[in-house]
C-alpha cells in the first residue's frame, strides 16, 4: 500500500506525458523484458514478498521441527516487510518513478506479508481446527478483495491539498502486524499449542469435542478483523 494512482474528477487515471512514460509497461520481446520494466521502488516492494515468504517457511520449519528460532524468525520477517513496504512509495517520489508494474506488485506483496504469513504464523501458534483455518483462509480472502478494491478506488478517495488520502476505506491489511505483535507476546509467554495451549482455549459448537466444530474463541477475532477490513463504511484516518 505503499503507491497509489493519480485521477481525475470522474476517478479516471490520469498522468502528464512525462508522467505517462513512467508508469507504461514496456511489452517488448525478450525473456527478461519484464525486468527492464522495473524501478528501484519496484526492487524494494519485492523485498516486501521475499520477508512475507520467508516467514511462511520459516513457519513451515518451526512445524517440523518444533525449534522456536523458526517461530521467531517467521514472527519477526513481517515486520522487515513493513519497512519495505514504506521504502517503496518514499523511493518512487524520491526518484519520480513508478510503474504499473510497481502498483501492482505492492499489492500483491503486501498479500504475502501481510495476509498470508500472519495467518500461517497463527497455524503455527494454534490455531489448528478445522474452524479456525475457515477464519483464517477468510482474512486471507478479505485481505485479497481489500487490495484489490483499493487498486480500483484509491483515486476516488478524498485527498488534502499535497494529494495524500485523507483516509482508508476499511482497516488497511498491514493492521494485520498487530495480530503479530500479539503472537509474540503469546509465544514469549508460551501460551502457543506445543505448550500451555492459547488464550481462550477451545470451543464446540457441534458434535463431540475433537471433532469439525471445534473452534479457538480468538477465531471470531480474527473474522471481525477481517470484516473491518471489506468495511466501506470504516474510515480510518491517515498518519
Amino acid at each position: 500500500m505503499g503507491r497509489g494512482k493519480a485521477a481525475d474528477a470522474n476517478g479516471a487515471n490520469t498522468t502528464t506525458a512525462d508522467e505517462a512514460v513512467l508508469l507504461q509497461y514496456a511489452n517488448a520481446d525478450g525473456h527478461f523484458s519484464l525486468v527492464r520494466n522495473f524501478r528501484l521502488a519496484d526492487l524494494i516492494t519485492i523485498m516486501n514478498g521475499v520477508c512475507g515468504s520467508l516467514s511462511i517457511f520459516s513457519s513451515g520449519h518451526y512445524l517440523l521441527t518444533k525449534d522456536e528460532d523458526y517461530l521467531w524468525l517467521a514472527l519477526t520477517l513481517p515486520l522487515a516487510g513493513l519497512m519495505f513496504d514504506f521504502m517503496d512509495g518514499k523511493v518512487a517520489r524520491w526518484r519520480k518513478s513508478s510503474s504499473m508494474v510497481g502498483q501492482e506488485l505492492d499489492s500483491l506483496a503486501d498479500l504475502i506479508s501481510f495476509g498470508v504469513a500472519p495467518m500461517v504464523l497463527a497455524f503455527a501458534v494454534g490455531f489448528r481446527t478445522y474452524l479456525d483455518t475457515v477464519c483464517l483462509t477468510g482474512f486471507i480472502c478479505c485481505g485479497l478483495a481489500r487490495l484489490a478494491r483499493f487498486n480500483v478506488t484509491a483515486a476516488l478517495v478524498p485527498k488534502d491539498s499535497s494529494g495524500k488520502a485523507r483516509y482508508f476505506e476499511g482497516l488497511p491489511i498491514p493492521s494485520s502486524l498487530a495480530l503479530v505483535g500479539v503472537l509474540a507476546y503469546w509465544t514469549r509467554q508460551g501460551w502457543i499449542a506445543d505448550k500451555s495451549g492459547i488464550p481462550g482455549g477451545l470451543m464446540t459448537l457441534w458434535g463431540e469435542s475433537g471433532g469439525r466444530g471445534d473452534i479457538h474463541p480468538v477465531s471470531f477475532v480474527l473474522a471481525l478483523w477481517a470484516a473491518a477490513m471489506v468495511s466501506k463504511t470504516l474510515r480510518v484516518p491517515k498518519p
